[in-house]
């Protein structure tokens, strides 16, 4: 798989994004990956939990830019979403670093999340002339409040592990070189339960909220749509590059 490996150990599926030279940003490619790799814990029962990482300083930093820009029409990003939405397989993520844009808002579908006490994070995308994504305009005010809510996606700030682990978003916070062991502890205390009964109780964990969640993604994605063609939001990617190419420069 492009830029993600996979490891199925003790019914645990370990899915690692390893791009990290590009702090993990993802393509249309590894968006099939993530998503094939749900479906895959999905269908077989012999798998009984995901768990997500990084590589690198980074856990994952959002889309890949040139990727947008060259390809606005891709629904790979929509049907990973989606999926990792309607996941039957809990899911486990180990944030390892900096976790922006769409590798945050993945999170909010994760079952447990466990940070390192570096991590960084940025919903990051008004300053892109972009619109939030994966339900999180849905999700985030009621977990948070409006006002809260409206702080993290209007400001864009980033903010740290201990912020995170405040607002609900991350379940622990540990030193870096425990993050791995304890994320897998959690996963197969997981593992260990009946896989049925597990998956049907967050079924019902998440039925309340499924089909609203479902509506504003599909919202979300339409007037995303519009957006990357737009120019305000094109018109600041470019000048992102081109800040970026002089940079190099120098």
């Amino acid at each position: 798989m492009p830029n993600i490996t996979t490891t199925l150990t003790n019914h645990i599926l370990r899915v690692q994004l390893t791009r990290p030279q590009k702090k993990n940003a993802l393509a249309p490619a590894m968006y099939d990956a993530l998503r094939e790799a749900i479906e895959r814990a999905d269908a077989d029962l012999n798998i009984r939990v995901i768990t997500i990482t990084g590589s690198g300083d980074s856990f994952c930093a959002g889309n890949d830019l040139n990727s947008f820009l060259s390809d606005p029409g891709s629904d790979s990003a929509a049907r990973f979403i989606r999926a990792i939405a309607a996941a039957k397989a809990p899911i486990v993520a180990a944030v390892n670093g900096v976790a922006v844009g769409v590798g945050l808002t993945m999170l909010l579908h994760c079952d447990l999340v466990y940070a390192a006490a570096d991590a960084k994070f940025n919903f990051a995308f008004i300053d892109l002339g972009l619109l939030p994504e994966a339900g999180s305009t849905y999700l985030l005010p009621r977990m948070l409040g409006y006002g809260r809510a409206a702080e993290l996606l209007m400001l864009g700030e980033a903010f740290d592990a201990r912020k995170a682990q405040e607002c609900g978003i991350v379940n622990a916070v540990v030193a870096a070189d425990e993050l791995e062991a304890l994320a897998f502890a959690k996963a197969e205390q997981l593992a260990a339960k009946p896989p049925q009964a597990l998956r049907q109780t967050k079924l019902l964990l998440r039925r309340g909220s499924a089909l609203a969640v479902q509506e504003a993604m599909e919202l979300e994605l339409s007037m995303i749509g519009e957006r990357l063609v737009s120019d305000e939001a094109r018109g600041i990617m470019q000048a992102f590059f081109e800040r970026r190419a002089a940079s190099s420069r120098q």
